[in-house]
């Protein structure tokens, strides 16, 4: 499992909000974590069809979280904006591996799968607002 750029700007936008507590526009969201307003455009629009984040238009528009900062875990998050956080591909069903029902392996991919959204899950973003 490799955590994606998509998914690390992803924490630190909704932490960047969550510190904030207001609505904040996206040009300044960039701004602060010096990404390029594009890719911070993209991401943003994920969190909110996520249901994570909110828009709001006019002189005081921007984005703001949908929910309290200690209502999102890291592992919702990141589960929305990466393709996958499973170790390796065959985790996903039994229909994704022909070998899953004799696979000797299987159940050490699941146990660490398991154990990776345990670990992501026990934190919210109030941990990362410091």
């Amino acid at each position: 499992m490799i955590v994606s750029t998509k998914g690390r700007y992803a924490l630190l936008l909704m932490t960047e909000l969550a510190k904030d507590g207001g609505s904040v526009p996206l040009r300044e969201l960039a701004e602060r974590q010096n990404l390029p307003y594009k890719y911070a455009e993209n991401i943003v629009g994920l969190l909110v069809r996520a249901g994570f984040l909110e828009s709001r238009r006019g002189k005081a528009g921007g984005y703001s979280l949908v929910k309290k900062p200690e209502e999102y875990t890291l592992a919702e998050i990141l589960k929305k904006t990466e393709t996958s956080l499973s170790a390796t591909e065959c985790t996903g069903s039994s229909e994704s591996c022909p070998h899953a029902a004799t696979c000797p392996t299987l159940p050490v991919w699941r146990g660490l799968d398991e154990t990776v959204d345990a670990y992501l899950s026990q934190y919210t973003l109030v941990d990362l607002m410091g």
